[in-house]
Parts: C-alpha cells; structure tokens; sequence
C-alpha cells in the first residue's frame, strides 16, 4: 500500500496513526501541496476532489477521505479494534467522531482558510468577522470536552478509538497552526491529551 502525505497536513496523520495502531506496513508518497501536486492531473485521477489523503492498494485501487481509509483498513485487520466491537459501541464511537469532525474541525477549518498563514499564500480573500466567530466556537467546544473528560477517559468512553485520533489531530493543527490551543485551566482535556499522546502510534 502507498499512502499520498503531506508532512504536518492533519488528515493524512489521522491514517498514519490509524496504520500505526494496527501495525500495517505501507509505504509513504511525498505529495508537495505548496507546489500544487495535490491538484496535477495524474494525482486527480486517483482522487478527483484534489485531497490528501490518498491510499493505493497494491492494484492500482485508490480510496481517499480519512474515515473511508481507516474503515477499510479495520476490514483488512479487524484487530486491534477502533470502530466499535458491538452495535451500540459502533454507533457511539460514529456519533462522537462525527460530532469532533462537523462541530470542531469544521470550525478549526474556518479559523485556518481566514488566519494569517492561508491570507499569505493569497489563495482566498480573508473574513476576519469569520475567524472571530469560529475561534469563539473551537473554544466553546473546548469546554464541552473539558466537562465531557471529566466523566469519561476517552473520546468515546473507556478505551482508544478513531474517535480520539479525529480529536487529537484536530487539537494539535488548531494549536500549532491556527493559534488555537487550548487553556491550560481546562484540565481534564489536557489530561487526556496527555494520555493519547503517550500512545507509540502517535509518538
């Protein structure tokens, strides 16, 4: 398998984590964004939307969007589990992921299109009434966390999940890269990320 990165590009540290969870091999594909390879023609016929990540299978197949390639990839080698051993686990584990992704990383996403690093590379023209209200939501989130990590160890309850993956990629690109980081005053948070952070699949 060839997995299509970008370093420090969030979504495609979402699949190495996930690879590194399950001891997969693969190997990596250097796909420059800053040059526009992302958007060239011969990357475009393995995902026509222009995003990273992208994983090939060894026949030329080639799936993309972070959860679809972690789903597979759970198919392919079902342990150790991170989608769900039951009905319900699965549907919680699905529902707070969802949450992370449409409630704080839609919002993070906001923040970045109109911060400094994207108005520099004049790409798009900046709405900073925009940020300003999506810096307020990321933070608002923020404190849910904070309550939620008071009840429970992880994400989605009391073990690692894909879930904690789609949190922690989204907390470390809000605080290295939209100047999002969370308070130290929210504690519970910072334990857990502390926590997950810990994990050999992420060091």
């Amino acid at each position: 398998m060839k997995l299509y990165d970008y370093p420090g590009a969030p979504n495609p540290r979402r699949v190495k984590i996930f690879l590194a969870e399950k001891g997969m091999d693969y190997d990596i594909v250097n796909c420059d964004m800053s040059k526009g390879e992302h958007k060239k023609p011969e990357f475009l016929r393995k995902n026509p939307s222009g995003k990273l990540p992208v994983l090939e299978l060894d026949d030329g197949r080639c799936l993309s969007e972070s959860v679809a390639i972690c789903r597979y990839l759970e198919m392919i080698k079902p342990d150790p589990n991170l989608f769900g051993k039951d009905a319900y686990e699965s549907g919680h584990i699905e529902m707070r992921n969802r949450q992370i992704e449409f409630e704080l990383w839609s919002q993070i996403g906001t923040s970045w299109v109109n911060g400094p690093i994207v108005a520099k590379m004049g790409l798009v023209k900046s709405i900073p009434e925009a940020k300003e209200l999506s810096d307020a939501n990321v933070r608002r989130y923020y404190e849910r966390l904070d309550h939620e990590f008071s009840d429970f160890e992880y994400v989605a309850g009391s073990r690692f999940t894909v879930a904690d993956i789609t949190l922690l990629t989204a907390v470390d690109f809000a605080a290295a890269l939209v100047e999002l980081k969370p308070d130290y005053s929210l504690r519970n948070l910072w334990r857990w990320h502390t926590l997950v952070s810990g994990r050999a699949s992420v060091e």
